[in-house]
């Protein structure tokens, strides 16, 4: 109903968390390997802001997956939610903005 959000997973990530699980220099050390393994996350940014919103499934959430050799893909994965609820939560949205 012309409502569209994007939301993604930036991926693993060095932050001040990872830094209590090892030293900082085994990060350093293992992020270009770990990027490596798990596919560059820059495609999965180019296929979703390629698409229309208004023609993706709104009760489709999509992953951004790759095999075991590597080749990168989007999965399509339904989200278990009651269409009924859905929408009266959406109405409330819209009473919301109206105040």
């Amino acid at each position: 109903q012309g409502l569209y959000s994007s939301v993604v997973c930036p991926g693993l990530v060095m932050s001040n968390m990872t830094y209590r699980i090892l030293p900082v220099f085994l990060w350093k050390l293992l992020m270009p390997i770990m990027w490596l393994v798990s596919g560059s996350p820059g495609w999965f940014w180019v296929w979703l802001f390629k698409q229309k919103p208004e023609y993706l499934d709104a009760l489709v959430k999509y992953h951004s997956c790759t095999s075991g050799l590597g080749k990168s893909y989007v999965e399509p994965r339904q989200i278990d939610v009651d269409e009924e609820t859905a929408e009266k939560f959406y109405q409330k949205l819209l009473e919301l903005e109206k105040q």
